[in-house]
């Protein structure tokens, strides 16, 4: 099963340990880097694609993909 997730924050060093800690769980990155201020914040905003392959399980949408 091939999984994909998209990961969001504020332009911070916590981002960067989300990312961090999902290439740490055998998550790959998947294209560029997104970013963009978002108005209602005023923060500047941060997204990357993952993507992750898992043998012997089949997707169910009920699923957490963050504990894949």
């Amino acid at each position: 099963m091939k999984l994909y997730r998209f990961l969001t924050g504020a332009d911070d060093a916590s981002f960067c340990h989300k990312v961090t800690a999902a290439l740490n769980k055998g998550w790959s990155l998947s294209g560029s880097p997104t970013y963009a201020f978002n108005a209602a914040t005023g923060e500047m905003q941060c997204g990357q694609a993952v993507v992750k392959e898992v043998e012997g399980k089949d997707y169910d949408p009920d699923m957490k993909l963050s504990e894949q």
